[in-house]
């Protein structure tokens, strides 16, 4: 069974970086489509970022774009993502997810992904 942990959330200062890791054990990721999805207070879940399973094909949303970056690292069952240029409006617990689908494609919508992890927390704050 596919089981996702999350890392490398912490609080930092507007215009600052983190980079957040999904650690999978269990079973391989080379199957799955990966997301990165976040979840403010009030808020629904949203999707940030995906990558395909073979790395060829991404997404961002508009609100990251250019200031995210997923990669990933299949020899080390891992998944990332480099958040720069952090905002306030970044605050946010963030996800990792898996999705077992056709290779040259992601999701970027909750719905598909059935493997989460349990989440990190985002603060961006002065």
């Amino acid at each position: 069974q596919l089981q996702l942990v999350e890392s490398g959330g912490g609080l930092v200062q507007p215009g600052g970086s983190l980079r957040l890791s999904c650690a999978a054990s269990g079973v391989s990721l080379i199957p799955y489509a990966m997301g990165w999805f976040r979840e403010a207070p009030g808020k629904e879940r949203e999707a940030v970022a995906c990558m395909s399973r073979r790395g060829s094909s991404t997404h961002y949303s508009d609100s990251v774009k250019g200031r995210f970056t997923i990669s990933r690292d299949n020899a080390k069952n891992t998944v990332y993502l480099q958040m720069n240029s952090l905002k306030p409006e970044d605050t946010a617990v963030y996800y990792c997810a898996a999705d077992w689908t056709i290779p040259t494609m992601c999701h970027m919508s909750v719905s598909p992904y059935d493997s989460w992890g349990q989440g990190t927390q985002v603060t961006v704050s002065s």
